[in-house]
C-alpha cells in the first residue's frame, strides 16, 4: 500500500513540476513580451513567493488561482494544462 502512495505523490508532483514549468514558458515566453514574477503576481492578485512555487511544481493550485494566473497571462487556462503525453499515459494507466 505504501508504494502505491509513494506512486501517486509522485504522478502529482510530475503534473505539479509540469504546469509550473508551462506557466514559466508562458510568462518568459520569446513572441511576447516576458513579465517577471513579481508582474505576474501583481496581475494576478497573488504573492511573487507564490508565483515561484507555482513555477517549481511546489504548490497544488485551485481552479480560481489556475484561472487568475492565465488571465493574468493573457490566455486560457486550457493552455496552461498541456501535459506531456508520457505524463498523462503514466497516469491513465493506474486509473
Amino acid at each position: 500500500m505504501a508504494n502505491k502512495h509513494k506512486q501517486h505523490a509522485d504522478d502529482v508532483n510530475d503534473l505539479l513540476r509540469e504546469f509550473g514549468n508551462n506557466v514559466y514558458r508562458q510568462r518568459t515566453r520569446g513572441e511576447g513580451n516576458p513579465i517577471s514574477q513579481e508582474k505576474l503576481a501583481e496581475k494576478a492578485g497573488l504573492h511573487r513567493t507564490y508565483i515561484g512555487a507555482v513555477e517549481r511544481g511546489e504548490k497544488n493550485l485551485t481552479l480560481f488561482n489556475i484561472c487568475k494566473i492565465a488571465l493574468a497571462l493573457g490566455i486560457q487556462p486550457a493552455d496552461l494544462m498541456e501535459f506531456e503525453e508520457e505524463t498523462i499515459n503514466a497516469i491513465s494507466e493506474k486509473l
